[in-house]
């Protein structure tokens, strides 16, 4: 388990790392641009690298990789994608450390609780409530009162995630069988 924890550990830092810069970047096709930022579809990642080691591994397993998940990620994103004289540039880093480490952190306790439910509850729904958690507390804490249009970036991005949190079912299922089970 050792590697496998170490790999998802450091997805984990990947999908945060890039979530933290793509949600720099609204989607100008459309007229999407005040709707709808790249990073929506990154970041539900980290909910399907969090609900399989929850799922295989247990809870503490899975803190365990969003704790340092978050330190990889938020240290990449002090590093890489911080523009430390951009003030909104430092609030996304601080949004997207609370958002994450709540909303994360929340997906695993919900997940554990409904683990023995149907093979799907259990993500669906943890993923769902992690992520409108999570959305919420990055666009308020990153740009209120910025002038960026954070109220509808946060519904089209939450619409997003849903959406995605959906299609992740699919490697959620796929990938089960590749993990050792643990007995809850």
């Amino acid at each position: 388990m050792n590697k496998l924890f170490l790999f998802l550990s450091f997805l984990m830092g990947v999908v945060v790392l890039s979530s933290n810069y793509l949600v720099q970047f609204p989607i100008k096709y459309y007229g999407l641009e005040e709707i709808l930022t790249y990073g929506a579809f990154s970041y539900p990642i980290a909910f399907l690298i969090t609900d399989l080691a929850n799922r295989s591994y247990g809870k503490l397993v899975a803190r365990k990789i969003v704790y340092i998940g978050f330190a990889i990620g938020i240290s990449f994103t002090l590093i890489f994608s911080t523009n430390f004289a951009d003030l909104i540039s430092v609030r996304i880093a601080i949004g997207s450390g609370t958002a994450f480490l709540v909303a994360q952190l929340l997906d695993v306790q919900i997940f554990d609780q409904l683990r023995k439910k149907k093979w799907f509850i259990a993500p669906l729904t943890s993923s769902l409530i992690g992520s409108t958690i999570d959305t919420f507390l990055f666009f308020s804490i990153s740009f209120y009162a910025t002038g960026i249009p954070w109220v509808t970036l946060s519904l089209g991005d939450l619409a997003v995630k849903i959406f995605v949190a959906l299609v992740m079912l699919i490697p959620f299922r796929l990938l089960l069988g590749t993990f050792k089970a643990v007995k809850a």
